[in-house]
């Protein structure tokens, strides 16, 4: 009885511990469960999703990573406000800063008549007093508006060669917007005319610096046209036109619908011009050209206001009233009619023929100009054989004419109408009698026919005859005859790929062996003046890359100087060293290295240019025999 009581009383006391213990441990899961489930909750609710909520007895312990210091202190801040702050444990982590990017460099230039600004971002090392300097000389006086910043960061590569390009074609260029960064160029303009854009794109783009992403847009006005002059005609049932002007794409495209109506077939030019006398001149030229196709034959010819409407000779004279009435009628306001129904005319050419009273003058394909037939008095032979020598040469000009004085009226004048007109021609003839004037011959100019229409109907008046018989001949075109700036390249190229220009070991210096191969590219030069190319230098990959790089620069640029000194025009030209890039063979065996070492020449601003010879041919720059203890200074 007694052991009973000695083992139930510690018994009892182990039992009530652990009940003690039991409850202990259930309080504190309670308590963690619940300090987890509140701290999670606030965090969630005001949008930290990020963080990771766990307990360790009392203790709460944050993780995740935050996006920067001040939300995770706003982290902090929320779960000490649901348990006790000294209870949390921070063991979160920042997202690391991202490094701070450079900004990028560029700048625009807007020119025109009132002054020059520059807005954009500039290195702070760069050389602004020089540049404020620079662009003042150029706007000579206008206002200059200097709206650039600067950020203190390095100067991107090729920084300065940009600006100084971009500044060299702000000089150039009047009305320009010039946009550029350390890449890339873009550039905007107004030219006063056709030619001049052409002039200025060649330069720009022979000016590039090598590598620069180049972008042109030039734009020409529209030509003014005196007087405003249209001619139309219709001649054994073919339609043509000898001179086309419009003033705007619509009336442009009235003009040709109603010439394809009266029988034009092919493709047509049709020249948007300032000058026109009336807005109403597709209007006028639509109502004559169809009038013209009622004839059947016969010319329309508009000069400003005026217009001559010339029927066939074999044309009934009640079908020519009734036509040119109904014209005449139906013409807008302004519009002048001079309808002609000619008497049958027959050219002899001759000048001593027993029809009509002519005068002839004749242009040979060598240039040898002959004039006969009949002027009025010494007077006029004498006006008349200065023109003729001034436009063809003293020595080219031969003359036979003789005296009449029975001539008509204006005769001198319609002479030296036609003598311009032929000016126009590489060979031909005119014949000028009393009732026409006629001209035919071939001729190099795409735009002959237009201008002698334009001469011959304003000098030779209203209501006259006048016929031109042109034809253009590609082969007489002094631009057409030129090489393409493709074919300029490529044929270079292939003269490089058969002789190679070879350089000394290490150096710069031409071998005399590439004489030869430097004259004949002199040759091919001569045509292609206007086309910019790139003289390009390779090396291989021996020796350093800085060393090749200038290696090839001294090499190509030394070409450049060899086609200057035999006086080759290299405005545009430009000489740039790639060094090893863009191999083209095998960098690891000497035929491949030898490959590698090369002059090319590249088209400038074109993608398919001929950058490189093809595999199966030699390649274009000089060979050097190996030199082994040099290569890690040269590149040979």
């Amino acid at each position: 009885m007694r052991l009973s009581r000695i083992i139930l009383v510690p018994s009892l006391f182990l039992l009530a511990a652990l009940a003690a213990l039991l409850a202990a441990w259930l309080s504190v899961g309670i308590i963690e469960r619940n300090s987890q489930d509140a701290v999670s909750d606030a965090l969630v609710l005001q949008g930290h999703e990020w963080t990771r909520v766990k307990t360790t007895g009392l203790q709460v312990v944050l993780s995740g990573t935050a996006p920067n210091e001040a939300t995770r202190f706003r982290a902090l801040a929320i779960a000490g406000s649901e348990v006790d702050a000294t209870r949390v444990i921070d063991q979160m982590e920042v997202t690391a800063a991202a490094a701070i990017t450079p900004p990028r460099f560029s700048i625009e230039i807007l020119r025109n008549d009132a002054g020059i600004s520059l807005i954009g971002l500039i290195p702070a090392d760069s050389d602004r007093d020089a540049l404020r300097a620079r662009i003042k000389e150029i706007a000579g006086g206008t206002n200059v508006a200097d709206l650039l910043e600067t950020a203190d960061y390095p100067m991107p590569a090729a920084w300065d060669q940009t600006l100084a390009y971009a500044i060299d074609a702000l000089e150039k260029l009047p009305r320009s917007k010039i946009s550029m960064d350390a890449q890339r160029v873009a550039i905007t303009a107004i030219s006063d005319s056709a030619t001049q854009k052409r002039t200025w794109e060649s330069e720009l783009a022979a000016r590039a610096p090598g590598g620069l992403m180049l972008s042109v847009d030039i734009s020409a006005p529209r030509p003014v046209i005196t007087p405003f002059t249209l001619r139309f005609l219709i001649e054994e049932d073919a339609a043509r036109f000898d001179a086309c002007s419009a003033h705007d794409e619509v009336g442009r495209a009235r003009i040709l619908d109603a010439a394809m109506r009266a029988g034009l077939t092919g493709d047509a030019e049709c020249t948007l011009g300032l000058g026109v006398p009336s807005p109403t001149w597709a209007e006028a030229v639509v109502t004559g050209i169809d009038a013209l196709a009622r004839l059947e034959g016969g010319s329309l010819t508009f000069s400003d206001a005026d217009v001559t409407l010339v029927a066939p000779d074999t044309t009934p004279q009640a079908t020519f009233d009734k036509v040119a009435a109904e014209l005449e009628a139906d013409l807008p306001d302004l519009f002048s009619l001079h309808a002609v129904l000619p008497e049958p005319v027959k050219i002899d050419g001759s000048g001593e023929g027993d029809g009509p009273p002519e005068f002839v003058a004749t242009r040979s394909p060598e240039g040898l100009v002959q004039l006969r037939g009949r002027l009025t008095d010494e007077v006029q032979r004498s006006a008349t054989e200065s023109l003729a020598r001034a436009r063809f040469g003293f020595e080219a000009v031969y003359a036979a004419t003789r005296l009449d004085e029975d001539l008509p009226r204006g005769w001198s004048t319609r002479v030296l109408a036609g003598l311009e007109a032929l000016s126009f021609l590489d060979n031909g003839a005119v014949v000028v009698q009393p009732d026409v004037v006629d001209v035919r011959g071939n001729t190099g100019d795409p735009e002959a026919s237009a201008q002698i229409s334009r001469i011959l109907s304003e000098k030779l008046g209203e209501a006259q005859d006048f016929r031109v018989n042109v034809t253009y001949q590609e082969a007489l075109d002094p631009e057409q005859a030129l090489p393409a700036p493709e074919e300029c390249v490529a044929s270079i190229n292939t003269v490089l790929s058969e002789a190679k220009i070879t350089f000394a070991p290490g150096s710069a210096n031409i071998d005399a062996e590439a004489r030869a191969t430097i004259d004949k590219i002199v040759e091919l030069m001569k045509g292609c003046v206007d086309v910019p190319m790139e003289i390009a230098g390779y090396t291989d990959s021996q020796g350093r890359e800085e060393m090749n790089r200038a290696l090839s620069q001294s090499r190509a640029q030394a070409v450049l100087n060899a086609l200057l000194a035999r006086r080759v025009l290299t405005s545009n030209l430009t000489a740039h060293g790639y060094g090893e890039e863009d191999p083209i063979a095998d960098n690891g065996t000497e035929e491949g290295r030898e490959a590698n070492r090369r002059i090319n020449f590249r088209l400038i601003g074109a993608e398919d240019s001929a950058e490189e010879t093809p595999d199966d041919q030699a390649p274009a720059e000089g060979a050097e025999e190996a030199d082994d203890t040099a290569t890690e200074q040269t590149n040979e």
